[in-house]
């Protein structure tokens, strides 16, 4: 653990409270800038798949390897990130599609009278519960290296915003209210720091070698199934299908430069 606590706490809580911009682009734009978003989720996912691979999983298995040997090692490494992607799925399965937060709604829908009254709370909730996960992987990233931190973080914001909007349209259907609408979209990217502050009660006692391989590589299982699952097809409904791709490309490119900086 090399970075302060204080600062793991700050990436998590702004990465989460990024809802709370997208809420507000619901509610105040006329309509989406479906290119923006269809870059910035493709960007997200890049620099999400490079550190992923490049970054926590080497580093996950380098760490494990001195600790039991490169073959158990390997095997830990390789439990901890099918685990990671197999705790994120099963999130994702056990949230009723209809409520959802991941699928895609548009500034338009603010104007639109259809079904999304009834998920109301349901969707703010669901939101809060896929949350915990990205909340714990910031949250540790940021206590191994500020480098990857900062770049997932970042990613993890641009992530939420559209999320903020897939809650606040149907909290304003529900309620009729704008003020409710963005609160309880702002409210939902809590839940990330309150993953954080699990992160922090269960994990940091306990923290070894060991823990923080494990960690490293169950937090690019979720990145990798979080890119894959959702920022990718998001982007594909959002927009052009290379628009999505080039602004993946960029991701990892900046990725690339930036971590290539600090060797």
């Amino acid at each position: 653990m090399e970075q302060p606590i204080t600062t793991a706490f700050l990436l998590t809580l702004l990465a989460g409270i990024s809802t709370g911009i997208g809420s507000g682009i619901a509610l105040m734009a006329r309509k989406t800038n479906t290119r923006f978003l269809c870059v910035s989720l493709g960007f997200s996912a890049g620099v999400m798949l490079y550190v992923s691979f490049m970054e926590l999983l080497p580093q996950s298995l380098k760490g494990l390897a001195a600790e039991w040997g490169e073959k158990a090692g390997t095997l830990y490494m390789l439990l901890s990130f099918f685990g990671g992607i197999a705790l994120i799925a099963l999130i994702d399965l056990l949230v009723p599609p209809a409520a959802n937060p991941h699928e895609v709604h548009g500034v338009e829908d603010m104007h639109k009278k259809t079904k999304l009254k009834r998920v109301g709370t349901v969707v703010a909730l669901s939101i809060a519960i896929h949350n915990f996960p990205e909340g714990i992987a910031t949250f540790t990233s940021a206590l191994v290296s500020l480098e990857i931190a900062i770049p997932i973080a970042v990613a993890i914001a641009i992530h939420n915003i559209p999320e903020g909007i897939a809650v606040a349209v149907p909290i304003y259907h529900s309620t009729g209210s704008r003020s409710k609408a963005f609160w309880y979209s702002f409210a939902s990217g809590l839940a990330e720091p309150i993953g954080a502050l699990i992160a922090y009660l269960f994990l940091l006692p306990f923290w070894s070698a060991t823990i923080n391989g494990i960690v490293l590589a169950a937090v690019a299982g979720i990145m990798i199934f979080i890119s894959l699952d959702e920022l990718l097809p998001t982007a594909e409904k959002f927009g052009e299908h290379h628009l999505a791709i080039w602004g993946m490309i960029a991701g990892m490119l900046l990725m690339a430069g930036s971590l290539y900086l600090f060797i």
